[in-house]
């Protein structure tokens, strides 16, 4: 399926796309470009794997680590931007992106990201390890070629097979820590995996419209919003128990036990509700907010929410009875 092109309505907002006048951007555009909000992440659970793995590592060495994988991320974001500028620029939650909205051209925005990706590779080879550095470039092209290019016009699969992108990051900083990338590792590496699909389709089930004008088969646009409610609550009902696999590994002690038990549970509780609600049924629309929901999508909305505070809450305990405990 592949993305209509911008209506003339769309014109004057997508001039500076383009048109010759594109600007070349502020510093905070360029900051913006990296996808903040998910580099935060990404350097969160990164910095959790180095400090999980099972051997100290210098401060400064692990600090040159995070920057690596923040960097890498940031590049695929820019890539992701850059590659995606006509989608973003029908969407209202990305139509004001750098790009899209003609602050940065798509040619400094390539070029951007290209040094970032360099950059980020090349010092984890050269201060890290080559472990580490390899895993690193595969995930920066994984988002940007298979996910970006390849797959997000494709498929309704696209966010399961593109979510291993967001969940490599604990593995390159286990590597990072340790030169290898163990089962342990790859447990974080699923936990995040099988996260993704319900945390993104409950997002996808309230701005449904988005995905639709802007011609990307989202699960609920290619499949409906039953089936959507259906699968989140099939990969609800996988990842909580993966969750809870760091305490049969001796990862997790007795607060990661809580955690991951009592946070699972309620989260299967808030998947059952989207299964029996009847959202995405009607999608949304013009709404001014993501979280100006109608009545019928708010458990899809609630979802959404405490996933994000759910993923957090698994890999702060985890890292918190690390530094604290000498788990």
């Amino acid at each position: 399926m592949t993305s209509p092109k911008p209506k003339s309505s769309d014109k004057p907002e997508l001039e500076g796309v383009y048109g010759s006048r594109a600007l070349r951007g502020s510093p905070n555009d360029y900051f913006q470009l990296l996808k903040p909000r998910v580099m935060s992440l990404v350097v969160f659970t990164g910095f959790t794997g180095v400090v999980v793995a099972p051997t100290s590592i210098n401060p400064l060495i692990a600090f040159v680590a995070v920057l690596c994988i923040a960097l890498g991320a940031g590049a695929a974001g820019a890539f992701n931007m850059a590659l995606e500028h006509e989608t973003d620029a029908l969407m209202r939650r990305t139509r004001g992106r750098p790009v899209a909205a003609g602050r940065v051209s798509r040619q400094d925005a390539m070029a951007f990201a290209g040094v970032l990706s360099f950059l980020s590779v090349f010092m984890m080879a050269l201060s890290i390890n080559l472990v580490a550095a390899g895993l690193l470039a595969l995930t920066i092209i994984y988002y940007v070629v298979l996910y970006t290019m390849v797959l997000k016009r494709r498929t309704p699969q696209n966010i399961v097979i593109g979510g291993a992108a967001g969940a490599f990051p604990p593995v390159i900083g286990w590597a990072a820590a340790t030169g290898n990338a163990p089962v342990e590792a790859w447990i974080l590496f699923a936990i995040i995996f099988l996260w993704t699909p319900p945390h993104s389709w409950a997002l996808a089930l309230y701005t449904t419209e988005d995905y639709k004008n802007a011609g990307i088969p989202m699960m609920p646009v290619a499949r409906g919003a039953k089936s959507t409610r259906l699968q989140i609550l099939i990969y609800s009902l996988i990842m909580a128990p993966v969750a809870c696999l760091p305490i049969a590994f001796n990862m997790g002690g007795p607060t990661y036990v809580a955690v991951s038990v009592l946070g699972g549970a309620f989260f299967i509780y808030l998947a059952v509700k989207v299964f029996l609600s009847r959202a995405g049924d009607h999608p949304e629309g013009g709404e001014a907010s993501l979280y100006d929901v109608k009545r019928e999508a708010k458990p899809a909305r609630d979802l959404f929410a405490f996933s994000i505070l759910y993923l957090t809450a698994l890999f702060a305990t985890l890292l918190g009875e690390h530094i604290f405990t000498g788990l």
